[in-house]
């Protein structure tokens, strides 16, 4: 299994209309960059991600799980782009903030604080332990 990061604003998809899918999840639309994409197409079934709210909140909130392998993006005219299905799997039981990630050293090379910018990103198995820990699971 691999981990990974994905990143949303809160006020445009938030955890809690992630938890609200159930089972049946909902397509992670709307990824247009290039790096981003082909984390998306390296996403398997089974695979764990981290649930972060960017600019609003920046912290980690949940973890979700991919539920469906890299397909065409609906949402994406050009035909370029990729989504995955997820389903909210279990909220941290304490969010995990940027600021709390970036004083911890042993995520100094996280992509979370090299790539901030990067909306789909890979995590070590590391960097999944230390953060789940942080955040008392």
């Amino acid at each position: 299994m691999a981990y990974w990061l994905v990143k949303s604003e809160p006020s445009v998809w938030s955890w809690e209309q992630q938890v609200a899918k159930g089972a049946k999840g909902e397509a992670w639309t709307g990824v247009r960059n290039y790096t981003a994409r082909q984390n998306l197409v390296a996403m398997k079934k089974g695979d764990k991600a981290f649930y972060y709210h960017s600019n609003e909140g920046k912290e980690i909130v949940g973890i979700a799980e991919v539920i469906k392998e890299a397909y065409p993006d609906p949402t994406d005219k050009t035909g370029k782009f990729v989504c995955v299905d997820i389903k909210a799997d279990k909220p941290l039981k304490n969010p995990v903030t940027m600021a709390a990630i970036k004083a911890e050293k042993k995520l100094a090379d996280m992509a979370l604080v090299k790539y901030s910018r990067l909306s789909v990103q890979p995590v070590t198995a590391e960097e999944w332990k230390l953060v789940c820990k942080m955040a008392g699971m």
